[in-house]
């Protein structure tokens, strides 16, 4: 068939090694970027009609070519099966020489494998980005539904895993809210770095003919064109960084699945895991497991394997092109999928859990939580805060060994440690005074976390 030649064996005499060749051969993973590859070689037959290598009856003869290919691809899940291309590439060319014979094989005058796979690759994730700010958005919404449906729960706040202070849930959801906007805007400002064109770099030194790159950059919705033709086809720092974002969306998506599962638990037992989340044991009736989120949390790694093989990967390669870059793809095809699919499974938990209000209110009020808030009480009536802390980690003694809480101490047991408390303590000791004190901008009090939730869907609305 014609689409089993390869595109270079004009200097060789002998066949390849056909367990080098299956080694060799990408076309298993890269033919995702056969759309990319349609539209740059229809750009580039554009460029080609500029530069006086075909006529524009030629390049019209190829795009009808080209658009059938891409018709058939689209209507025959079976096009690419049992296909003996070397690559994506390759299965085009072989495709488009079948359609239009020699005019076919001109497509590929000045251009090399090299600046196209790059720019079929910038293509494909450019758009790839474009998914993935959507469903970062996806999420954000989802945790919004959810701080909104419980706006006045108020849960414990930890830390060292220990409960800390409390604060709203939907403080707590505007936490992981930032986070992704962060991941969000790191998406965006990759994105600029991959929307460069390499097309009309040749194989590293250059197009030999008159290509108009910036052309070619403006048809295909690039930015700019590269400096740099060495650059330009061994660059894929851009690959790097997305693979970078990736992580860190899954650190914030691994971090958000570990409290979830945390609080679903019976020691903790804050939120409520919903059947179509959670799983059984095969052995134990009584069990419902948070498969989905621990299934998030260890994909996580998944995606850092992803980019630490391909940062070792590319250390130390000489300029410019060579084959260990053909790694890049999976890779980076096998960080967007998990990626992807995490934030799906993430907003699909988000609208399928639960809280148990009274547990959470008891756990908010309960374990002394309320401490800072009896120092800043202290401060507030004069005394320094390093005596106020002291003091009141001895009222936290007493109230431990009678096995009460700060406010159920009576006031006389307050005195003892301290002339400055008076019966105001009780009011500035309860729950909602705790809450409506955290009043510096970013803090839990009500009015702020209420003001926040606004700012985040006006900024959800003005991104979408």
């Amino acid at each position: 068939m014609a689409e089993s030649k390869n595109l270079w064996g004009g200097r060789f005499k002998d066949k390849a090694d056909s367990r080098f060749a299956a080694f060799n051969n990408s076309f298993r993973f890269d033919r995702r970027l056969f759309e990319a590859d349609m539209l740059a070689s229809l750009a580039y037959s554009h460029a080609l009609v500029g530069a006086r290598v075909l006529t524009p009856a030629d390049a019209e003869t190829i795009e009808k070519a080209l658009q059938s290919i891409l018709e058939t691809a689209r209507n025959d899940p079976d096009y690419f099966n049992n296909s003996s291309a070397e690559d994506i590439h390759s299965f085009v060319e072989a495709k488009l020489v079948e359609l239009t014979g020699d005019l076919g094989r001109k497509l590929h005058t000045g251009r090399s494998r090299n600046d196209q796979v790059a720019t079929d690759f910038r293509l494909w994730l450019r758009r790839a980005i474009d998914n993935l700010t959507d469903q970062l958005q996806e999420t954000q919404k989802a945790l919004l539904e959810f701080a909104e449906t419980n706006r006045e729960v108020v849960i414990p706040g930890y830390t060292h895993l220990q409960r800390a202070q409390p604060v709203l849930l939907a403080h707590w959801c505007l936490a992981y809210f930032e986070m992704l906007s962060r991941d969000r805007e790191r998406l965006q400002d990759t994105r600029r770095r991959v929307n460069v064109l390499p097309l009309g770099s040749a194989a590293l030194a250059g197009n030999s003919f008159a290509i108009d790159r910036e052309a070619l950059a403006a048809e295909l919705g690039f930015e700019g064109v590269s400096r740099n033709s060495l650059d330009a086809v061994s660059d894929r720092d851009f690959c790097v960084e997305f693979l970078g974002v990736c992580s860190l969306v899954m650190i914030h998506l691994s971090r958000l699945a570990e409290d979830i599962i945390l609080y679903s638990t019976t020691e903790f037992g804050l939120i409520e895991l919903g059947d179509a989340i959670a799983t059984g044991s095969s052995l134990m009736p009584q069990k419902k497991n948070p498969d989905s989120m621990e299934l998030v949390r260890g994909k996580a790694g998944r995606v850092f394997g992803d980019l630490l093989g391909l940062i070792t990967t590319l250390k130390g390669l000489p300029l410019a092109y060579n084959k260990d870059m053909q790694e890049d793809k999976e890779a980076v095809f096998d960080s967007f999928d998990t990626t992807i699919t995490s934030l799906q499974v993430t907003q699909t938990v988000l609208n399928n859990i639960s809280v148990n209000k009274d547990r959470a209110g008891k756990a908010a009020t309960t374990g002394y939580m309320n401490a800072t808030e009896l120092a800043d009480y202290l401060v507030r009536k004069g005394m320094p805060f390093r005596d106020a802390h002291e003091t009141v980690g001895r009222i936290v003694l007493a109230a431990i060994g009678q096995n009460i809480e700060l406010d159920q101490l009576s006031l006389s047991d307050f005195r003892a440690h301290s002339g400055l408390i008076d019966e105001d303590v009780y009011t500035a000791l309860s729950l909602s005074e705790t809450l409506k004190a955290k009043r510096s901008v970013g803090g839990t009090a009500p009015d702020l976390v209420e003001m926040a939730l606004n700012e985040a869907q006006e900024r959800l609305n003005e991104a979408q």
